[in-house]
């Protein structure tokens, strides 16, 4: 069976910035609030014309050019997103038609924050198994359409953007996918939903009057689970593999609260300069964050080829899970 490698990524975030202050102006917070609780700074939105699919394009492209190959190369898409264009035809299908991938085939993957990690995995798998030779795998959400910006514990959290990897065969069994722990947990679905809009409460006035189609949350239940799982899923995936936080060349968490990452990292006896946080810049970007944040980590030098690197992450549903890799360029 083959092993499957990241070949190449790509990250696209728009170019209008919210800031702190912004906030601070449109509801009951402050910037030493924000930063002091979540360690955001600014995060990126979304131009009113600019959907999902579209952020998907630019991030696909740059992965596609890093790479040196065409869109019609490829053999599958997987799109990561809480936030598609529209419930069908598919997100997948829109970004195929905009590349101009044919004779390809993909799928949209909804798993919350943990969305891009499990579309990940799926990736690597359909590589593993012999029959695809490259795989294209897109975090993205614009998240800004689904959050009330009356509400302050929700709205300072997230921004939108995009990222891609191509996932393909590794010449080298050093390189690629080791291991792999996911994990669901429906219990915790209210503690973060977005309640209308489906099959169980379909678009009404009435949904829409009680602002029931945007992002709501139960932050005290959520943080505690996922300063919990974060840990155990990482812990569990290095100690079955006989590695441990000391060996690795990074971790690299979903972003979604400083707090959260910091303990996790401790926790497995990581120093500060093996451990990727850049929500301070983006927000909670949901399927994007952990693409971005290995842009940054390769960018800044923090990333290189043979580390060992953890993804790990936690979201609704609950989901969450953590991935080893031997880093490959």
């Amino acid at each position: 069976m083959p092993k499957a490698k990241i070949s190449a990524l790509g990250c696209y975030v728009p170019p209008r910035l919210l800031t702190n202050f912004d906030l601070e102006k449109m509801v009951d917070t402050s910037n030493e609030w924000i930063l002091e609780r979540t360690g955001i700074v600014e995060r990126h939105i979304a131009a009113p014309d600019v959907a999902t699919s579209d952020m998907a394009v630019e991030a696909a492209r740059v992965a596609l050019a890093q790479r040196g190959i065409e869109a019609s190369d490829l053999d599958a898409l997987l799109v990561c997103t809480v936030t598609p264009d529209m419930y069908f035809p598919s997100t997948a299908c829109l970004v195929q038609h905009r590349l101009g991938a044919k004779k390809i085939w993909g799928f949209d993957l909804i798993a919350a924050c943990s969305s891009f990690l499990y579309g990940m995995g799926v990736g690597a798998h359909l590589v593993m198994a012999g029959t695809h030779k490259k795989v294209l795998v897109i975090g993205a959400d614009t998240m800004s359409r689904i959050i009330d910006y009356t509400d302050r514990s929700t709205c300072i959290l997230f921004g939108d953007g995009a990222g891609a990897m191509l996932i393909e065969p590794s010449e080298d069994d050093n390189y690629g996918l080791i291991d792999f722990l996911y994990e669901i947990d429906g219990s915790g679905g209210d503690a973060l939903k977005m309640p209308a809009g489906g099959s169980r409460m379909p678009p009404s006035h009435e949904t829409v009057d009680r602002k029931l189609h945007y992002v709501h949350q139960d932050g005290q239940a959520v943080f505690k689970y996922a300063v919990r799982k974060m840990y155990e899923a990482c812990r569990e995936l290095l100690a079955r593999n006989n590695v441990t936080g000391k060996d690795l060349g990074c971790l690299i968490c979903h972003q979604a609260n400083r707090r959260i990452i910091q303990a996790t990292a401790d926790r497995l006896g990581m120093p500060p300069e093996k451990v990727i946080i850049n929500i301070d810049r983006y927000g909670n970007t949901t399927s994007a964050t952990l693409p971005l944040a290995t842009r940054d980590a390769l960018t800044q030098g923090r990333l290189k080829k043979g580390d060992l690197v953890v993804y790990a992450a936690v979201g609704a549903g609950f989901t969450a899970g953590a991935s080893l890799w031997r880093w490959a360029y």
